[in-house]
Parts: structure tokens; C-alpha cells; sequence
């Protein structure tokens, strides 16, 4: 059973991203505030869902959230930052999109850079313990997955409809014989 919330405040925001350990495209994060009673069957970390059921939860979430938004950063980003300042950026983009603001951010995993105006707490596999960080993982996965799937349609080759830009067999075969095309993180070692 995930958990309400961690403060107690009822303006608590849920934070993660998707996207990091891809060799293609952008960094997504999401930042989610629920009302107390939000319980939508199959709300989980979205590592953990069926593609059907994240779309599912994902429609309650749009529809039911206090607020959620969805920032990104962009593979130049990710180049210029490393990918660990580009998901903090990608997350950042979220929050300030937030209306209200939050008076809390619950973010998943270890580390963060601290917001200029509101306090955080890190949680460790957040994403599986707490309902708005599920929520969104649910949101940055979803929408991650529908732009990867936008840009496959451009780019054939390399899979991104099924792998989502992560490092699968086919991906690498079709960067072995087509290159890199400008979506691929560049930084990355491709091959």
C-alpha cells in the first residue's frame, strides 16, 4: 500500500524522472500533487505497470491531481550538464509549472539539487513507497515514452518505438550502421 504523504502538508509534490540511462533523447520528469483520497487501482512505481495499466493511471492523474506537470531537458542539455544536472534541470521545469506551488518536494532517489525556494526530502525507491512520487514516474514515463515514440517515426531504424532510446541489441546494431543521429547523447558511449 503506497503512502499518502511524508510531511503531512497537504501541498506535498511527488518528483521523478525517466529517461536517464538511455542512449537517445531527452531527460523527462514529472512533479505530481494528489489529493488525500487519490487511490486509482494499479498505482505503482511505472517500472512496475503494464503499458496499459500506466495509461490508465495515467488519465486519473491529468484528471484528478491537485496539479502535475511535466518538464524535460533536452539531449544538448544533457551534453552540457552530464545527465545527473540535466534530470535535476528536467525536474526543476516541473515545479515551477506547478499551480498552486507546493510547499514540499518528495523526490525519488538519493540526490537533488535543492530548489531556490522550497524544501525537499530524498526518498529511496520513493517511487514504489509513495503515491505522488508513483504518480510521477507514471507521468515522465508516459510522456517520455510517447515522444520517443514520436521521433521513431523519423528515425526508424534504431527502435525507439520499443526500446524507448535504452541501450537494446538493435538499437546499438542500427548506431553501428546508420551513426548517431542528433537525438543520441553524444556523451554516452553509443556502442
Amino acid at each position: 500500500m503506497l503512502l499518502v504523504t511524508h510531511t503531512g502538508q497537504p501541498l506535498e509534490a511527488g518528483l521523478d524522472e525517466a529517461g536517464r540511462g538511455c542512449l537517445a533523447g531527452p531527460v523527462f520528469a514529472a512533479a505530481v500533487m494528489l489529493p488525500p483520497d487519490f487511490a486509482p487501482q494499479f498505482l505503482n512505481d511505472s517500472k512496475q505497470m503494464t503499458a496499459r495499466r500506466r495509461e490508465l493511471v495515467r488519465e486519473a492523474i491529468c484528471r484528478e491531481a491537485v496539479a502535475w506537470a511535466v518538464g524535460e531537458a533536452s539531449t544538448q542539455e544533457i551534453t552540457a550538464l552530464n545527465i545527473a544536472q540535466a534530470s535535476y534541470l528536467a525536474m526543476h521545469r516541473a515545479v515551477a509549472q506547478l499551480r498552486p506551488q507546493p510547499t514540499h518536494l518528495l523526490v525519488d532517489g538519493n540526490r537533488f539539487k535543492a530548489h531556490p525556494t522550497l524544501p525537499h526530502t530524498c526518498i529511496i525507491g520513493g517511487d514504489g513507497l509513495y503515491r505522488s512520487i508513483a504518480a510521477a514516474s507514471v507521468l515522465a514515463k508516459t510522456f517520455r515514452d510517447d515522444r520517443m515514440r514520436a521521433l521513431a517515426a523519423q528515425y526508424p531504424p534504431y527502435g525507439w518505438e520499443q526500446n524507448a532510446g535504452y541501450p537494446t541489441a538493435r538499437h546499438r546494431a542500427a548506431i553501428r550502421e546508420h551513426g548517431p543521429t542528433e537525438h543520441h547523447r553524444l556523451g554516452f558511449r553509443l556502442l
